[in-house]
């Protein structure tokens, strides 16, 4: 129990300072970076985990997002049938009641893979020339070959891949996953966001939200440059006995009305607080690459300072090593048209040698600490690339949720294992199609949990990440 009196007595010390005293000191000792978490998602437990159902295979997850969509056509899936068929319409029968965002499919024709491929590993995986180093690690990852999404639109189609479900307000994969497992690092938030690109993903926030769960449970973004969270550090002349004080009179005041009301957002409040302090002193080690040996900086391929995917995918290793639960990187413009700078010539170029290097290390480093085999490293978009091409300056394809490709590393997966057949042209699934909500189930299978208990209670009912559906693919388990 909090001592009422203490508590007024330092409220009284407060109050003695003036106006402009109290935001001159007191929004500089921290509470402005509270004030930044709190805004942009509590990453804090305030409450006990609930614990897995099982010993989880993972325990934690690096989810490398590539918001806009790659071309599996272009990237994995070689199709000779494809290639045949070039430049004619596609067969009714396939396009029949089909919905694609800026083509009509009976009238649009195919378009044969604009890339060379060749067979890589034991496993005599296809890869195409434009990721040389992921075709060096193709053994050791596990393939969706025929994903299968809902919305045909970036937004709603990111939403539906994080939170399986196409509008907003629904708890988000990462903030399901530290729900269930809570966070393994005291000092760091348990659910990181880092973006790279030019500009952030469609769908903002919600895609890391917290939706109905308590707010400790939503994603925290790191900004690319400077300090990753606003606000950590004290401005001139604020001491640590002055931030002390403040942060321990705020702090009572916070527990005398989690006391008085039992508010869950009162006990988030708190550990947003007790968060904030911490991180002024554990980010700065952890935001600083120059304590890598520069052979882990090549392997990475980080040249200079600048922001980049492949010092997020060194940072995504460095906070999992740290205790964080659920690193999410989300790397911008795959959406490749056929606009003048949006296009599958130099800019999908451009994106793979962006991101290509840095995948392969993060999965090559992780397995060299030994992290990899109980870390769940995820790769690909939110849908994938028609068959069919565009009508525009250049060569390009359109939204595809029929069937688009996925792969993981690590984590309980099964390396070099392969799942979901599509047909000649990659149209559709023909054998073991594995809807966005399998995938889910999937995931929180490897960490631990059947995806039908880990439920929360909202509004009268219990809702979960896979909604009513999902199937725990098993064959690409190890």
């Amino acid at each position: 129990m909090i001592d009422p009196r203490q508590a007024s007595d330092r409220l009284a010390s407060l109050q003695r300072l003036s106006r402009r005293a109290l935001l001159r000191r007191g929004l500089g000792l921290g509470s402005l970076a509270f004030v930044e978490l709190m805004r942009r998602g509590l990453p804090a437990a305030s409450q006990e985990p609930l614990g897995p159902h099982f010993a989880p295979r993972a325990k934690r997850v690096i989810w490398l997002f590539m918001a806009g969509a790659p071309s599996q056509f272009e990237l994995f899936e070689p199709k000779p049938t494809l290639q045949r068929l070039d430049g004619q319409v596609l067969p009714p029968s396939l396009s029949a009641g089909k919905r694609f965002a800026f083509i009509d499919g009976a009238t649009a024709k195919i378009l044969g893979t604009q890339r060379k491929f060749a067979r890589h590993g034991e496993t005599g995986t296809p890869i195409s020339e434009l990721l040389p180093h992921t075709a060096k690690i193709v053994d050791k990852l596990c393939w969706l070959r025929a994903l299968k999404g809902q919305e045909i639109n970036h937004g709603p189609a990111k939403l539906f891949m994080n939170t399986g479900f196409g509008q907003f307000g629904r708890p988000s994969a990462g903030a399901w996953s530290v729900y269930g497992l809570g966070s393994e690092a005291d000092d760091l938030p348990g659910f990181v966001v880092l973006t790279s690109g030019n500009r952030g993903p469609r769908g903002g926030a919600p895609l890391w939200g917290n939706g109905f769960l308590p707010t400790q449970f939503a994603g925290t973004p790191f900004r690319a440059a400077g300090d990753p969270v606003l606000n950590l550090r004290n401005p001139e002349g604020i001491d640590a006995t002055e931030q002390a004080d403040f942060f321990d009179t705020v702090g009572d005041l916070n527990r005398l009305a989690a006391e008085r009301h039992g508010d869950p957002e009162t006990e988030a409040r708190i550990a947003a607080y007790e968060l904030a302090a911490k991180m002024q002193t554990s980010t700065p080690d952890l935001i600083d690459l120059s304590t890598e040996p520069e052979s882990v900086r090549k392997l990475y391929g980080i040249e200079d300072e600048r922001p980049s995917f492949a010092r997020n995918c060194l940072l995504a290793r460095r906070l999992v090593e740290r205790g964080s639960r659920f690193v999410q990187l989300y790397h911008t413009d795959w959406d490749h048209h056929g606009d003048p700078g949006n296009h599958l010539g130099a800019p999908l170029e451009a994106r793979c040698r962006e991101v290509d290097q840095a995948s392969a290390a993060l999965v090559l480093d992780l397995e060299q600490r030994g992290l990899l085999e109980d870390t769940l490293v995820i790769w690909g978009g939110e849908f994938g690339r028609t068959p069919l091409g565009e009508v525009r300056n250049f060569v390009g394809r359109d939204h595809h949720v029929e069937a688009f490709t996925l792969w993981m590393a690590g984590g309980g997966t099964r390396p070099g294992a392969s799942y979901g057949v599509t047909d000649e042209i990659g149209f559709g699934a023909v054998d073991e199609a594995t809807d966005v909500h399998d995938f889910h189930a999937t995931l929180l299978h490897l960490l631990g949990f059947d995806h039908t208990r880990l439920t929360f209670r909202f509004q009268g009912r219990d809702f979960r990440l896979t909604d009513v559906h999902g199937k725990v693919v098993q064959s690409i388990l190890a």
